[in-house]
């Protein structure tokens, strides 16, 4: 509440505009903790301190330690995003997100010089050249480069081709000059105006506009053609040929989609993992998956639009279109957004989110090999995190009643250690001291059953016990833990199927655990699991009764020969109808004539 902030935050909130802007909050030894945008500084700071509660724990320790604000006024929403980003890289304040991208990708560089060069590098020198990049994909850049040697002849040496020089005659043909690769413009052999055409023609291939360059080929070879110049007129059209092959395979969306960026997110309980791919002419030109880790339980929006100024920044894009996974309240000068949600335009976000897909799965994959224990580990602290349990639930067990329209009530106990199945314990369970279908008084005898063979055979307890179903069936077990003097020394809790709701023992209020969080999956796993198990444990039986209330009602007929008889003939209807030589075939006769008598009374 604002009444209980420190008098210097109270001031600085009196004094706050309500125009775009961000700010930062400072904790008591005046380090900056966390920095923020907003739309309207008045409001988005406020909201702070005017709840009673928060969200996550993470946002109250937060407002707890704040002692001072300082804010920057803007003039637009975007503005406060990208001096944000700037912000948060100068300062990486504790509680903000963290960009986890800790590789140096390369990029390709036009050098300022006269004659370029054109090479891969992963430094950016602040010398006046061109760099076109960054490049996820080493293999790609490669892909752009190795198009852009085939067509053009470029120099790889470092020498200064200044008039000055070459006028001397200061250099000597090499061997790249010789084998094709190099038209020696040292020797003044290629002007720079014809050199400086190809540059020019490769900044429009790394950009993508690769129609622009084909169109002056084509015209260049029309040229060639009426003027005779045969050979020279065959090296450009195996250009343009290369060029439209290249084009043909970078395509993926209608050409129509010229110059757009795509952004998409997924996330898990701990990141945000954000994929970026730039079209032009329908050619995805550039793609690159960033990873996000989140410190206040940031939603997939705040995430995205992060996302959205770091990688426009990086990659120097000036797209006024913006394809976004999810509808954003982001304004960007002389920009669109768009969520699509059909057509081409809608593979193309399919096509990024399954790509921010992969990446999240590799990520999963190497975490796993480094520390096998890091994924149980990640889980079980989330879980012991959201149901406040004192230790980790290593060893959970989860119960379960079956029972269709009465009959055959049974119940299934599954036990998960370490966050995995251990089938080796689950349980079955009939039904012995309850008449008819009564949930609640079934669910209090198998858990009182359970947990009293445990204790008298002193075998290992579960940290954590699992209830399929609501707050009735939660106090039935309760009371078997009350009798067992159990109860307060296991946490148990119930988890209602319709809303996920998860219940604890005397509250009235559920729990709502995130939807994505790993470790409501586990607790549905748990939960399907034991239903899983309960329903086949009940079909069994029900099939058992099907058999002993038909075939096991004949005298001198026992489970064994009923089972025969099943299998052989499929339904108890058929054997009805079976003549006694077709029994004779599958039991001995003397049954064969009890089977068929019984069913052939009249």
């Amino acid at each position: 509440m604002i009444s209980e902030a420190p008098q210097k935050v109270k001031n600085v909130l009196k004094k706050l505009p309500r125009k775009p802007g961000v700010y930062q909050h400072l904790d008591e030894t005046g380090k900056i903790i966390y920095v923020g945008k907003a739309k309207n500084l008045k409001n988005r700071v406020s909201s702070y301190f005017n709840k009673d509660r928060y969200e996550n724990g993470k946002t109250r320790l937060l407002v707890s330690k704040i002692r001072d604000i300082k804010f920057i006024v803007v003039e637009t929403e975007f503005d406060a995003l990208l001096l944000e980003n700037s912000l948060i890289k100068k300062y990486q304040p504790r509680y903000n997100i963290q960009l986890r991208d800790d590789k140096t990708y390369p990029w390709i560089v036009i050098k300022n010089e006269r004659f370029p060069r054109v090479f891969p590098t992963r430094q950016l020198i602040k010398d006046g050249s061109e760099y076109y990049g960054p490049y996820a994909s080493v293999k790609t850049m490669k892909t752009v480069l190795n198009l852009i040697r085939h067509l053009y002849k470029f120099r790889n040496c470092k020498y200064n081709l200044s008039e000055e020089n070459i006028e001397a005659q200061k250099f000597r043909v090499c061997l790249e000059y010789h084998i094709g690769n190099c038209k020696a413009p040292c020797v003044g052999k290629q002007t720079e105006e014809d050199y400086n055409e190809a540059i020019d023609a490769v900044r429009k291939i790394i950009k993508g506009d690769i129609d622009v360059v084909i169109r002056k080929m084509k015209d260049v070879l029309a040229t060639q053609v009426a003027e005779l110049r045969f050979e020279l007129a065959e090296e450009t059209k195996q250009r343009i040929e290369a060029l439209e092959k290249y084009q043909a395979k970078s395509t993926v969306v209608n050409s129509s989609i010229n110059n757009v960026d795509v952004f998409s997110v997924i996330t898990d309980d701990r990141f945000g993992y954000v994929n970026y791919m730039k079209v032009i002419n329908g050619a995805i030109i550039q793609s690159h998956t960033m990873e996000m880790k989140k410190k206040l339980d940031e939603t997939d929006e705040e995430l995205l639009e992060t996302a959205i100024g770091e990688m426009r920044s990086t990659y120097n894009s000036n797209s006024k279109e913006i394809f976004t996974s999810l509808p954003l309240e982001l304004e960007i000068p002389e920009v669109s957004f768009h969520h699509p949600q059909r057509g081409d335009k809608k593979k193309l976000m399919d096509l990024s989110i399954k790509n921010a897909k992969y990446f999240m799965l590799d990520r999963h994959k190497e975490q796993e090999k480094v520390d096998p224990d890091r994924r149980k580990n990640r889980v079980l602290t989330q879980l012991q995190e959201d149901l406040h349990m004192d230790v980790m639930p290593e060893h959970i067990e989860c119960f379960d009643n079956s029972n269709i329209q009465g009959t055959n009530p049974v119940a299934a106990c599954v036990v998960f250690k370490d966050a995995k199945p251990s089938k080796n314990d689950y349980r079955k369970f009939n039904i012995k001291t309850v008449e008819g279908p009564n949930d609640f008084a079934s669910m209090e005898e198998v858990v009182y059953r359970r947990y009293k063979r445990l204790l008298e055979e002193e075998e290992p307890l579960p940290q954590l016990i699992i209830i399929d179903g609501g707050k009735g069936q939660l106090s039935s077990a309760v009371k078997s833990l009350v009798k067992l003097d159990l109860f307060g020394k296991i946490t148990i809790v119930g988890i209602a199927k319709r809303l996920e709701e998860i219940f604890f023992p005397g509250d009235s209020i559920p729990l709502y655990i995130e939807k994505k969080s790993e470790s409501l999956k586990l607790i549905q796993h748990l939960r399907n699991e034991a239903h899983r198990f309960g329903i086949t444990f009940h079909r069994q039986k029900r099939s058992k009764s099907a058999i002993s209330s038909e075939l096991l009602n004949i005298e001198g007929i026992g489970e064994i020969t009923a089972t025969k008889l099943l299998r052989h003939f499929k339904s108890v209807k058929r054997i009805k109808a079976a003549t006694i030589d077709e029994l004779s075939e599958v039991i001995n006769s003397h049954q064969a004539q009890l089977v068929f008598g019984y069913f052939n009374k009249k």
